[in-house]
């Protein structure tokens, strides 16, 4: 029986996670394509660094959210806006998937309990941890697919790859297992701390808000119980939190996927492959190359796309968590 029910929960974790990252997804997909954008393009992003950095790739394609936005939509219409979202799905899905189910796993062993009611009392710092080793877990799992994801969105018109079959058959063909799996080492770097501080400052602010409701009630045994809402701008700060203090690794991660595409003179300056030895070369070539601006590259989009994508993973998590276990039980 016991064993039943650690099937069952860890079904409703998953099914959960899975859907709350499609949804999530979906949602923010535009804000996302716009992000990597800005990620992958050598030259400045703002009007302002160009004016204040010795550019030396030339013109820039992309200065600004909005100036992308109509140059997406005017040369690719709206669909460039979901572009590289059939391999985003495959790989958020089963991520989040994966992510959910191995936390509830850590935090039921971490507290001897099961009941997520249970989990909100963890400490922070086994909090920070179990959401380290679940993203971890989650990003080894579905990392070919962030791959592929990343250089179909950032390929502009006209495409290299019609679609992900193609991309996945070149990449496998010219780079072998190895190429599916490039940048994940700046990946396994940045999700310890990202995944970490989403789950952790998640939790926190989850109990913030319940001591705040039990203050607010004027009586002992207040409602705990967080609204829809509540949970909605606990999400939207653990995600802001964590995506401000991990986007320079991100932006390396993206430059080591997208090594050696070809991509439309119009784009601006390609990186050509081995451009960077490891990680930290990435980071310190970008910071001389491109100042502190380049590591930063996407922050807006990425800040604005993080915020409502965290809090609108945790509010169809925990409602589709408790809808599932309701008619399973």
């Amino acid at each position: 029986m016991e064993e039943t029910g650690q099937l069952k929960r860890a079904f409703i974790d998953a099914t959960a996670g899975a859907i709350s990252g499609g949804i999530s997804r979906t949602v923010t997909s535009p804000l996302d394509v716009i992000k990597i954008r800005f990620q992958v393009q050598l030259e400045p992003t703002t009007h302002w660094a160009l004016l204040t950095t010795r550019a030396v790739y030339g013109n820039s394609k992309y200065t600004g959210m909005l100036q992308a936005s109509k140059d997406i939509l005017r040369e690719e219409g709206f669909p460039g806006f979901w572009r590289g979202n059939v391999p985003a799905l495959l790989m958020v899905m089963p991520y989040t998937a994966i992510q959910f189910a191995v936390l509830h796993k850590l935090k039921t062993f971490a507290t001897g309990s099961s009941k997520s009611e249970d989990h909100v009392n963890l400490s922070p710092y086994l909090s920070y941890i179990s959401g380290a080793l679940a993203g971890c877990a989650a990003t080894v799992g579905s990392y070919p697919f962030d791959l592929l994801r990343t250089i179909l969105a950032s390929q502009g018109e006209p495409k290299v790859y019609p679609n992900m079959r193609a991309a996945f058959v070149d990449i496998f063909r010219t780079r072998g297992i190895r190429g599916l799996y490039s940048g994940l080492t700046p990946t396994l770097v940045e999700i310890i701390p990202y995944a970490g501080l989403q789950f952790g400052t998640y939790d926190t602010f989850k109990r913030w808000m319940m001591a705040w409701n039990l203050r607010s009630s004027n009586a002992i045994h207040g409602d705990e119980h967080l609204s829809s809402f509540q949970l909605f701008i606990c999400g939207l700060a653990a995600g802001t939190c964590a995506k401000a203090v991990c986007h320079p690794l991100d932006v390396v991660k993206k430059r080591f996927q997208i090594e050696g595409l070809q991509r439309h003179p119009r784009y601006g300056a390609r990186l050509e492959p081995r451009a960077y030895r490891n990680m930290y070369d990435g980071l310190r070539r970008i910071l001389l190359e491109e100042g502190w601006a380049g590591l930063y590259k996407g922050i807006v989009p990425s800040i604005v796309k993080a915020a409502p994508a965290g809090a609108v993973t945790f509010v169809a998590y925990e409602y589709t968590s408790d809808w599932l276990e309701s008619i399973l039980t």
